[in-house]
């Protein structure tokens, strides 16, 4: 069973491996495999600072379907995780996850910092408040017009 550093590092490195790529479907579908699995069957993942508003992830499933979406960024020469801190706190379950995420894009630097405060349990995270910084990773992705255009029409929903 995992410890919950080691289970927010599994988190954080697999996506890494899916935004940058060059896997073949049948790897993809592992990795999204693996990445569930970090999750417990119900669970309560949130992204607290999302533009378009937060859409709470529920299950196993809810989350698998969320790091399927949106298609793969093209362009990507590197991507990881720096910089990256755990904090423990006095409950051993809650750990607060600090790093980046930086690579190249298209011949460009990009960096992404993050925030993650996550429970985990059994060695399944079945809570975590994600703060990403997403206009940086909309910046980085080249996805920030969409994202605008996406931001002008669109009805925010409240947190949750």
């Amino acid at each position: 069973m995992r410890t919950p550093e080691e289970t927010v590092r599994a988190v954080a490195a697999g996506v890494c491996r899916l935004i940058r790529g060059g896997l073949t479907a049948a790897e993809e579908e592992q990795q999204l495999d693996d990445l569930a699995a970090c999750y417990a069957e119900r669970t309560d993942v949130r992204h607290p600072f999302s533009p378009l508003g937060d859409v709470p992830l529920d299950s196993r499933e809810a989350v698998r379907r969320h790091f399927a979406a949106g298609g793969r960024p093209v362009g990507v020469e590197r991507y990881d995780v720096v910089d990256d801190r755990v904090l423990t706190t006095a409950d051993p379950e809650l750990v607060i996850f600090e790093f980046r995420y930086a690579g190249v894009v298209e011949g460009r630097a990009v960096t992404v910092p993050c925030i993650f405060v996550v429970r985990v349990r059994q060695g399944e995270i079945v809570e975590s408040r994600d703060y990403v910084h997403h206009l940086a990773s909309a910046r980085a992705f080249g996805r920030l017009p969409a994202l605008t255009a996406a931001l002008s029409t669109a009805q925010v929903s409240p947190a949750g």
